[in-house]
This record gives C-alpha cells, sequence and structure tokens, in this order.
C-alpha cells in the first residue's frame, strides 16, 4: 500500500508488473450481509457480487470486511472495474471451501518454524483460519483507534489500517498483520485475474485491460504476426466474452 497522500500507481501497471508472479486461477456465514456504501454501490452496477449472494464461509462482519478491503486494494477508477465489481470477494469466499481455503494444497504437520520464503508455506494455519483470525484482529484494531469496524471507517482511514498492515504494524497475537495482509493482497490479485469460473473477472475486465486472449483454442491465425498485440478480445473458459 502507498501512503494515502502519495499518488497511486494506474491499475494498468500494477496488473502488467504482478502478472507473472501470480497464477491466473487459483486452484458458513449465515443470512444476507450489509454491505459497506462504496461496496454496494460497485455491486449494484455489476454482475460481480449481488446483494444477494450468501458467502459460504464468511459470516456477515467477516464479509463487510472482505467488500470493503478489495475495494480499496483494487478500487474503480476511470482503468475500469475494481475487485469488488468483478467478484473478487466470490472468489476468495469460494476459495476458503476448497483445497486451498483448507491448506489441502501444502504439507501442514509439524514442525512449524520461521523460514525463507523460498522454503514454502511453514505456518500452522490453514488460509480459512488466517482469515478469521486476521479479520477479526484487524476489527478489534480499528474499535481501539477508531470506535469503528474496518468496513465502516472512511476511504483514507482504510487505507491508513492496509498500510499499518503491510507494515506488520500493529502487532496481533496469532496471527502477524503482515502475513494476513500479503494473503488478503495475493488472493484479491488472483480473483481479479482469474477465469469467470472461479467467481472473480466475471466480465473479463482485466484480461481486457492487460491484453491477455484467455482460454481460446489456437493462435494458428496469428502465429505470423510475433510482437503484435492480439486483435481478439479474450474468452473464458465456459466461452464468456467482453461484451
Amino acid at each position: 500500500m502507498s501512503k494515502p497522500h502519495e499518488a497511486m500507481p494506474s491499475r494498468r501497471q500494477f496488473l502488467k508488473k504482478t502478472l507473472t508472479l501470480i497464477p491466473l486461477a487459483a486452484a458458513t456465514g449465515s443470512g444476507v450481509v450489509s454491505f459497506a456504501s462504496a461496496a454496494q454501490t460497485a455491486s449494484e452496477k455489476s454482475p460481480g457480487v449481488s446483494q444477494h449472494y450468501v458467502p459460504l464461509y464468511f459470516n456477515n462482519e467477516e464479509w463487510a470486511f472482505l467488500l470493503a478491503a478489495c475495494e480499496r486494494l483494487i478500487p474503480s477508477d476511470a482503468n475500469g472495474p475494481g475487485a469488488v465489481e468483478q467478484g473478487v470477494p466470490v472468489f476468495i469466499d469460494k476459495q476458503m471451501e476448497a483445497p486451498f481455503g483448507r491448506g489441502g494444497l501444502w504439507y501442514m504437520h509439524p514442525p512449524f518454524v520461521s523460514a525463507v520464503p523460498e522454503l514454502g508455506y511453514q505456518s500452522k494455519l490453514v488460509p480459512r483460519e488466517v482469515y478469521r483470525l486476521g479479520i477479526s484482529e484487524v476489527n478489534n484494531y480499528c474499535r481501539k483507534q477508531f470506535k469503528q469496524r474496518f468496513a465502516e471507517l472512511s476511504p483514507d482511514q482504510q487505507d491508513q489500517v492496509l498500510s499499518n498492515l503491510e507494515k506488520d504494524k500493529p502487532s496481533f497475537d496469532i496471527v502477524s498483520a503482515k502475513m494476513f495482509f500479503d494473503l488478503l493482497l495475493q488472493n484479491t490479485k488472483e480473483g481479479y485475474l482469474a477465469d469467470p469460473i472461479h467467481g472473480g473477472n466475471q466480465t473479463l475486465a482485466s484480461w481486457q485491460l492487460i491484453g491477455f486472449p484467455g482460454a481460446r483454442a489456437d493462435y494458428t491465425d496469428w502465429v505470423d504476426h510475433p510482437n503484435e498485440p492480439y486483435p481478439q478480445g479474450p474468452i473464458s473458459i465456459s466461452s464468456k466474452r467482453t461484451a
């Protein structure tokens, strides 16, 4: 996160820099939640997150946090729709019930020790536990600092909190602030760039933004055009196309 008053890099630059670093697709709450105002406005403009979507894993308070946080990490702007408009919170929610969320993609047996990133995931907490504990810690911190939950803060305050988390502040008891922030940011980027079949990128806006053609069957008609932008719009696994 940049400081609130620093110029933010364009989403186009942000996505192009991170596209090569993450996969395009990453492998129980009850009741209908009330959205944060910004997230609700975004959801009303697109098929990304329906106001009537009932999360599979997150409870109401956690879902409100996720909507607000994703809206700040990739907001809607002149470059195109943001994370909430594109269904990224739905993508993350679905992943919590998938093998990824339950730690099924990693070796999850002790000993659990601190190690360099090259040695892989080292925490005893699976992603769904990191989210549950992390969101609770962040909301408790916000209540102490601002007398409100994260989702109820102003955008500037939310940016301040996210920036602090990235710097591993404040100190939490079970899950570190940076560990939680890094997972949230990584999953937000994954959902934004994923195939719509996984929940995010519902209008293929991110693929169109970066010039990614998607799941086309072949490119034999384009093999003789090196270093030229592919002229056709993206297409998803389920044959969804841009408007």
